[in-house]
């Protein structure tokens, strides 16, 4: 819902899904609480940015136990190229579709009118604040539990390590004798706490994309992705 923060009552469905009772109500509705609600700088203080970074990393802790016990003979590329897939924007959109977050989120009328409510960024983003909010709530037992009940079928789905796509995108560029990518920052914007960076991905045949990202390497991997799309290669390096 637009601008005004949940009842309890409102939040008992939601809680549901989650699996959590929360003792502290004000948790879960700040990590509903969507930045675009704040009216100065200051205030975006009570949005759930901060419990995004934290939510962030609780998030890759119990992704990487997870595929660190079930793949003991793989290396640590082959753990890393599945913890990204796992951990990226679109699974965390799935999950947040999963226990039907979208309709929770609190945003302004504004976003609401741009169609904030219905874009996977949001939702992912909202998914790391909740968690986050859980493991503050209940700590990492509670936070993990979660996350093992719906990421364990997304790890059980990738049967090999998925090849990341800055990978895909300089085993096609080698390929065709062009020189290696060529990742670029071209803005950083937000608060010092949690900056927002845009990375621009180009090619020797001019070929580029965009994309942004909480941290550099999210950015890169995005715009690597993108550029992908542009050119028609799946991530495992097929296409024209």
């Amino acid at each position: 819902m637009a601008g005004r923060p949940e009842s309890p009552e409102l939040l008992e469905p939601l809680e549901n899904a989650l699996g959590h009772a929360f003792v502290r109500k004000d948790l879960l509705r700040q990590a509903l609480t969507h930045s675009s609600t704040a009216r100065s700088p200051q205030a975006r203080t009570l949005s759930n940015q901060r419990q995004e970074f934290l939510g962030d990393r609780v998030v890759g802790l119990v992704v990487a136990e997870l595929l660190f016990v079930q793949f003991p003979d793989e290396d640590e590329g082959a753990l890393a190229r599945r913890h990204a897939a796992l951990v990226c924007r679109e699974a965390l959109a799935h999950v947040a579709n999963e226990i039907g977050l979208a309709p929770h989120i609190i945003i302004s009328a504004g976003e609401e009118d741009a169609g904030g409510r219905s874009n996977p960024s949001l939702h992912a983003d909202t998914l790391e604040a909740v968690i986050a909010a859980l493991y503050l709530d209940g700590g990492l037992a509670v936070a993990e539990h979660f996350i093992a009940r719906h990421w364990q079928p997304l790890v059980d789905a990738d049967h090999s390590p998925p090849k990341d796509a800055k990978t895909a995108l300089q085993e096609w560029a080698q390929g065709r004798g062009l020189a290696l990518p060529i990742y670029r920052e071209t803005d950083r914007s937000g608060p010092p706490h949690a900056p927002l960076f845009s990375i621009e991905v180009s090619l020797e045949d001019g070929s580029t994309a965009t994309a942004s990202g909480r941290n550099k390497r999210t950015a890169e991997r995005d715009a690597a992705q993108a550029l992908l799309e542009i050119l028609g290669i799946e991530p495992d390096g097929n296409g024209e």
